[in-house]
């Protein structure tokens, strides 16, 4: 997971104009330290990149929405950002988990309490044969082996970043630096989820 796949994206089609036309052979992302420095203050690029914040970006902003909604006095908030949520309030909500690859049903239910949920799905900014918005840095393909994710986590910022990683981490060593729930759903139709998931999952 790479904010440096700018480049990729634009090259399978995802481009400014949103062509939706490959105008090249997949990209991968260059190397960090071959792009970006970072002295724990500054950001600085060493050659011309494409950022894409995509993996965490929305999440972020429903976060800065939710923060000014709390300043302003109101104690019960809820601000969905196509997908990404977040919640505060005295009770949990329950955020029905949209099937993959049919929009008009879902898989299950999450009970969201003071946090955040944000999905990502292959299906979504999905264009071509096989090419979406999920990029392998590595490879500058679109991934094929996860097609959709959750988490839930205390902000938004972490729980998009977090949906996103799950589509080329494993759940577990995610659970080694952040504490979060999960829900993935594979190419092959099977479904992960934490085992301390609050909600259900239909068969």
């Amino acid at each position: 997971m790479s904010p440096l796949v700018g480049r990729a994206l634009e090259t399978l089609g995802y481009d400014r104009a949103y062509s939706l036309r490959a105008s090249g052979p997949a990209i991968p992302a260059p190397a960090w330290e071959d792009a970006i420095a970072w002295d724990g203050a500054t950001l600085t690029t060493l050659r011309p990149v494409t950022l894409d914040i995509g993996a965490a970006g929305k999440g972020y902003l429903v976060d800065l929405v939710t923060e000014l909604l709390l300043s302003a006095g109101h104690r019960d908030v809820i601000v969905d950002g196509s997908g990404d949520i977040r919640h505060a309030g005295p009770s949990p909500i329950r955020v029905a988990l949209e099937h993959p690859l049919d929009a008009k049903r879902a898989i299950g239910v999450a009970n969201v309490g003071s946090g955040a949920i944000c999905s990502s799905a292959s299906n979504r900014r999905a264009w071509g044969a096989g090419l979406h918005h999920v990029i392998d840095a590595t490879t500058g393909l679109p991934t094929s082996r996860v097609i959709a994710t959750w988490a839930i986590a205390a902000t938004g910022l972490e729980a998009d970043g977090l949906a996103t990683a799950l589509f080329f981490a494993d759940p577990s060593r995610l659970a080694d630096n952040f504490d979060f729930e999960y829900v993935r759903v594979l190419a092959t139709g099977a479904i992960e989820f934490s085992p301390n998931l609050d909600g259900e999952l239909f068969t």
